[in-house]
């Protein structure tokens, strides 16, 4: 790989910007100055230093979010803040995006990777990968409520989701807490199936995916890579 383009790949400025990074003589290749932006370098094998500090290199990122409220699950947008505005710098220069999404004002567990082939194995409708929700909603839910929802329910649009979404009651009242499995995603599909049965959800969070789980220490708008034990537990079922 040319110099030029791993630094410039790793953050450190445009083109142009690396040209005259190169020329202050602060970039070493195993020791050595290095001024030609055309010089070869295998990150893999050979140790890139600039201004002192040790290159790491990467190609694939992936990332755990605490996904907060009022944030929308996209790559871009003019108007309204998203996922990625989140991230630092030096991860956004890798292009990651979202897994799948989450509402707006839905918060919780959002995975971000510049890995296609990892997304489209999550999202795939024929892989099942299961969801699993914490919700709050307005109406006590009922053994008949958990019922319907193994059997699956039909939305508003006429859509019966599938079956087998698992419900469990945490708490029954006026206001319920519930966690919920579902393996589709469906714009809005929880708050939907809960307005199928004539209740409201007034407070969403995922909390797993697939076999991965929130790190309950990051806070809302934080997140974090994924070690290599928890990029193999979000493969399971």
């Amino acid at each position: 790989m040319r110099m030029d383009k791993l630094l410039a790949n790793m953050g450190f400025g445009s083109r142009k910007e690396v040209k005259l990074l190169l020329k202050k003589g602060v970039v070493l290749v195993d020791g050595v100055p290095v001024k030609d932006s055309k010089t070869k370098v295998d990150p893999e094998t050979q140790k890139v230093v600039v201004h002192g500090e040790e290159v790491s290199y990467k190609e694939t990122i992936y990332l755990m979010m605490n996904k907060p409220p009022g944030v929308i699950s996209a790559t871009e947008d003019h108007v309204q803040e998203t996922v990625i505005d989140l991230l630092e710098d030096r991860d956004q220069i890798l292009s990651p995006f979202p897994v799948g999404r989450l509402d707006k004002d839905t918060e919780g567990l959002l995975v971000l990777t510049n890995d296609g082939q990892l997304s489209h194995s999550l999202l795939s409708p024929k892989k099942h990968v299961p969801k699993t929700y914490f919700a709050k909603i307005n109406g006590r839910v009922t053994q008949e409520d958990v019922e319907a929802f193994k059997e699956g329910v039909v939305l508003d649009d006429g859509y019966k989701t599938k079956p087998g979404a698992v419900l469990s009651i945490l708490h029954s009242g006026e206001i319920s807490e519930i966690e919920l499995i579902i393996t589709e995603g469906k714009f809005h599909q929880v708050k939907r199936m809960f307005e199928a049965v004539g209740k409201k959800v007034t407070y969403l969070k995922r909390i797993k995916m697939g076999g991965l789980s929130l790190d309950e220490n990051l806070k809302l708008g934080e997140y974090r890579e994924l070690t290599e034990e928890e990029l193999e537990r979000l493969s399971e079922r």
